[in-house]
């Protein structure tokens, strides 16, 4: 038994697209007077999660947010988890996954062939931009994405529309987990950086221009102090002259572009002497 149970809550073995198929319908036991179901209960997660974070999220709030009591929040799910893991795969679904097309017969698909060798970079750029816009449009998602499994449909389908393009670049296999890291690890680390700063600005109830005008007088204070390279004084003001939102997209199309040209080398570069 106890072997068991510790299966059971083994983290690498637990989801709540693990639960079987009644489970990821409504209630467990039937229709309740509150006229709720999951897809209710999921949205209104989102929009708490959204509205005040991941810290202050609990099934107690949520409840109180759906006017109903706690009891009846757990109809539909079993723990807090599960309704963490349902808003996590719902707004997944917010992403706009680019298509590749599949036209029949040798001339079309001879067509598409040719085609590939572009296309995959123009898909890769897309796939980078929809994930950095989700991780701005709710910050809670970035503590999360590392916690559970990320098997729902539609975290399924973002891996899916990944692992597609980066096949198409022509990496050997052996090389294509490594360069879905690089891109993918790297939009990860860079929105989670830039929700932070959002996140900061909020909080001293300024705007972004006023937040970075404030910090950059008192970082400017501290490199005329001596000993501070030139360097560091150069990147601040080349800064110059473009809003807050300018450079953190200039930034992040310079950071993808350098990604992109990282695979390219890979595909040039001489096979090792067998």
């Amino acid at each position: 038994m106890a072997k068991a149970a510790a299966r059971t809550k083994n983290p690498a073995r637990t989801s709540v697209w693990l639960q079987g198929k009644a489970a990821r319908g409504g209630a467990r036991k039937g229709d309740q007077p509150s006229g709720l179901d999951r897809e209710r209960v999921t949205e209104a997660s989102v929009r708490l999660l959204d509205a005040e974070g991941l810290a202050k999220f609990s099934m107690r709030r949520l409840a109180a947010e759906l006017n109903v009591t706690a009891m009846s929040v757990y109809w539909y799910v079993d723990t807090k988890d599960d309704l963490l893991e349902l808003a996590l795969d719902a707004v997944c679904g917010e992403m706009r996954l680019p298509q590749w097309e599949t036209p029949e017969g040798p001339e079309g698909k001879a067509s598409a062939a040719a085609a590939t060798g572009e296309a995959w970079r123009d898909h890769l750029r897309a796939l980078a931009h929809e994930y950095r816009s989700l991780l701005l449009r709710h910050p809670w998602i970035s503590p999360l994405v590392g916690r559970y499994l990320n098997i729902g449909p539609n975290w399924l389908a973002f891996a899916v529309a990944i692992q597609q393009t980066v096949r198409r670049t022509g990496l050997p296999a052996h090389t294509q987990n490594g360069a879905i890291s690089a891109v993918f690890q790297f939009v990860y680390g860079f929105g989670t950086i830039e929700g932070h700063y959002m996140a900061r600005c909020a909080e001293a109830g300024m705007t972004q221009e006023e937040y970075y005008r404030e910090s950059v007088g008192t970082v400017e204070d501290e490199l005329s102090a001596p000993g501070v390279p030139d360097s560091a004084k150069e990147l601040l003001a080349a800064r110059d002259g473009t809003t807050v939102e300018e450079m953190w997209e200039r930034d992040f199309t310079i950071a993808l572009d350098l990604m992109i040209a990282g695979i390219e080398a890979l595909l040039t570069r001489p096979a090792p002497p067998g």
